[in-house]
């Protein structure tokens, strides 16, 4: 059960760190493939910090 907590842990402070980047929620690309990337790109850079 404890390594049920820790991973909800983990899962809650991505969103949270996810939130700081209100950019990509707020974005209207005229690509979808412009907007995916940027998408993707957020979680790359919460890995690396």
């Amino acid at each position: 059960m404890l390594l049920l907590y820790k991973k909800q842990n983990i899962i809650e402070r991505f969103f949270a760190r996810l939130k700081q980047f209100r950019g990509i929620a707020t974005r209207y690309d005229k690509l979808q493939s412009i907007f995916i990337a940027a998408v993707q790109l957020v979680p790359a850079i919460i890995g690396i910090n």
